[in-house]
């Protein structure tokens, strides 16, 4: 831990890692960034290293979290520990290969890093046994509530031994929250560490604008330094405002739900490592992304319901850091909005914006750190070669029935030598050495097929006369 950097403990950890160890339920009330996955996963794979061995299809805890992403972030934070201490580790999720999720299984694993939908698929079909579950997580218990997962939950729940240890984190405990507190948690001894976190690090904006301005100001705002999470209503709006802010010069990346998987990881990938400074995503998909060093959150489209404020905002100002929310509310909107502030206990900075003035730029660029976009249109990042893949669909004829073809890296190959010469030396660029030379290979058998076309294609049309004579001599 200390080659990582974690000499300290945060909050969240600090208070409920002790209890964790010693076996009782905890309930751990904490903002998004704010160390929980260490606060669950430390005492969880602690005790699992004493464990017995583990049985086939029967997991001795499982940890369940809203998203696909989530569970990725997740796994890997806490695989480095498990190894250290001997312990399996498996990740679950919809998305990703159920054959290996199965055979992983089958071999038999401490901890599963699960989604409630594939894992309460997988216990259903009988691939998951979890009577034998020890340790029960439940991290962004609001989030999943609000997704709908109640069901889910209350079955993988209801499969767990009754006096199995539960461990709940959650940014808010009411509603469906507190209904499974009630029901599934036996005396959980309550940590509350939100309390004075958030005003003293975000700093929150409402810009009134005028509707025919309003995309044009979003994309000057994404303009400037750091990450940027633009947060839109639909994924159709998320797909056409990230294209606005490309073809405006400004690296943006679309995520939504309809992304391939493949996709959605390597936009969050390329996010986390500062590759792609802008995000434009839905509120579902956003749930995902827990990225430190976010700078701003801009609402393109303002949230209606304060918990989901919070769960925007709360992508910014992670571990003690400061953050910008900037929130754009057109006329129509305005008293909705300051409902919705009001119900968050959130008091912004509001200033009207009246055009494209001078004036009224610079006090964009004032308050947000925006600035004018290059205008030079730049291209969005080439997706790994698995995600170009899952996006094909099958041609006439038919295919794979996951809309994939054999030969695609052929197919992929030949788009490329459709295209000039500079745009294809570019993208080979971004090729790693592997698929350059699958992609060079393919080069050469094509051109080889071309030049064999023309050599037919000559030797027919010098044997067309002699051929064609006989037959109209038949013919009549």
């Amino acid at each position: 831990m200390s080659r990582s950097g974690l000499v300290d403990a945060f909050p969240i950890q600090a208070a409920t890692i002790a209890d964790a160890l010693a076996g009782r339920d905890v309930l751990g009330k904490a903002r998004t960034g704010s160390g929980k996955t260490l606060a669950f996963g430390l005492p969880a794979l602690a005790r699992l290293a004493d464990a017995d061995e583990v049985s086939p299809r029967r997991p001795l805890a499982i940890a369940l979290v809203p998203t696909r992403e989530l569970a990725m972030q997740v796994n890997d934070a806490l695989e480095p520990y498990a190894h250290a201490l001997g312990v399996s580790l498996r990740l679950v999720a919809g998305g990703l290969s159920m054959q290996k999720q199965i055979a992983a299984l089958e071999r038999g694993v401490h901890l599963v890093v699960a989604t409630p939908g594939r894992l309460a698929d997988l216990t259903r079909r009988g691939h998951a046994d979890l009577s034998s579950v020890q340790i029960t997580v439940l991290d962004e218990a609001d989030h999943m509530a609000q997704m709908g997962f109640m069901d889910e939950i209350t079955e993988l729940l209801r499969a767990t031994p009754r006096k199995g240890q539960r461990l709940l984190f959650s940014a808010t405990l009411d509603g469906d929250v507190e209904t499974l507190i009630s029901e599934w948690m036996h005396s959980p001894v309550l940590h509350d560490v939100t309390a004075g976190e958030a005003p003293a690090h975000m700093d929150h904006v409402g810009l009134n604008v005028p509707p025919h301005l309003k995309y044009q100001l979003a994309t000057r705002i994404a303009n400037r330094p750091g990450r940027t999470i633009a947060f839109v209503r639909t994924k159709l709006a998320a797909d056409r405002i990230a294209e606005q802010m490309r073809a405006a010069g400004v690296l943006a990346v679309a995520l939504h739900g309809d992304k391939p998987q493949a996709e959605r990881t390597a936009a969050i990938t390329g996010f986390r490592a500062g590759q792609i400074p802008v995000l434009v995503a839905t509120d579902v998909a956003a749930r995902g992304i827990h990225v430190d060093h976010v700078d701003l959150v801009l609402q393109i489209d303002p949230p209606t319901d304060p918990k989901d404020y919070t769960h925007r905002a709360g992508r910014t100002a992670r571990a003690g850091e400061s953050g910008l929310i900037v929130t754009m509310v057109l006329p129509h909107q305005r008293k909705q909005t300051d409902r919705m502030f009001e119900g968050a206990g959130i008091e912004p900075k509001f200033r009207k914006i009246h055009g494209d003035d001078a004036d009224s730029l610079a006090l964009v660029d004032r308050l947000t750190g925006g600035s004018e976009p290059p205008g030079v249109p730049v291209s969005a990042p080439r997706p790994p070669r698995s995600a170009r893949e899952d996006r094909w669909e099958p041609r006439r004829g038919g295919g794979r029935a996951d809309g994939r073809r054999g030969g695609g890296v052929a197919r992929g190959a030949n788009r490329s030598t459709r295209r000039p010469n500079s745009d294809s030396d570019e993208l080979l660029q971004q090729l790693t050495k592997r698929e350059r030379e699958i992609v060079a290979r393919e080069r050469a058998l094509a051109e080889r097929e071309a030049q064999l076309a023309a050599r037919e294609k000559g030797a027919k049309s010098q044997k067309s006369p002699k051929q064609g004579k006989p037959r109209r001599d038949s013919h009549r």
